[in-house]
């Protein structure tokens, strides 16, 4: 029952984002011949509003599907305590863990939801990024090392890397209404796991393995993440 209400959902966000929204998404690099097949963890950069899922109306259908079948995704509690905010993230994919900045028993449970079908989905940065670039407490924006974790726990499949321009022309944080028919960009790298992994162990070795990990997300997101502008 919850994955038809989870597909439902995700189904009328696509339809209210296309109705509202415009894209410009794009591939980078190499595009595998099915790029959707075999996806194992699905990494968003540029975390900027609670607005994000109305990139959901560029995917296909049969994405959504898996994400209500076998999505995995870690919210920080303080976004699933909102009232009406916090219902809504509950129900974005099958399996929602809360999860806080510290390294507790809710990561445990995180991984506990890690199966041979499961698909993870998740903004590592932890934080949203406010209209000056930086956190709410005034902190650069950096990738936490949780998705090094992660990216160790699945030993095959591929990382869809979507790499987000941001959408502070849409809502910023603590702004209550979004503004509509606005373009929506990103740009998207599809990435064998075991290759992607075999690479920064080469590079900084198994116990700079995490460290490799942010250094290179953050690479491609100051790299590929392009600049929003309407």
């Amino acid at each position: 029952m919850r994955e038809q209400f989870v597909y439902a959902l995700l189904l009328t966000i696509k339809f209210f984002s296309r109705a509202c929204y415009h894209f410009d998404i794009s591939w980078i690099g190499d595009i595998p011949e099915d790029p959707w097949k075999n996806l194992r963890l699905v990494t968003f950069l540029n975390h900027t509003s609670l607005y994000e899922p109305l990139f959901v109306g560029w995917f296909p259908n049969h994405f959504l599907r898996r994400i209500a079948r076998h999505g995995v995704m870690p919210v920080a509690d303080k976004a699933l305590r909102r009232p009406v905010m916090g219902y809504f993230f509950r129900m974005v994919a099958n399996h929602v863990v809360p999860v806080t900045r510290r390294r507790d028993h809710a990561w445990e449970k995180l991984f506990e939801h890690l199966k041979p079908d499961s698909m993870v989905i998740i903004m590592p940065e932890g934080r949203m990024k406010r209209a000056n670039g930086l956190d709410n407490k005034g902190n650069p924006m950096t990738v936490r090392g949780g998705i090094a974790d992660i990216i160790e726990a699945i030993p095959s499949g591929r990382m869809l890397i979507a790499l987000s321009a941001g959408l502070h022309h849409v809502q910023t944080p603590g702004q209550l209404i979004p503004r509509f028919f606005k373009t929506l960009r990103m740009r998207i790298e599809n990435i064998e796991l075991a290759q992607y992994r075999q690479t920064i162990l080469e590079r900084r070795g198994k116990e700079d393995f995490k460290r490799g990990v942010i250094q290179d997300l953050e690479q491609r997101r100051d790299m590929h993440c392009l600049i929003q502008t309407r």
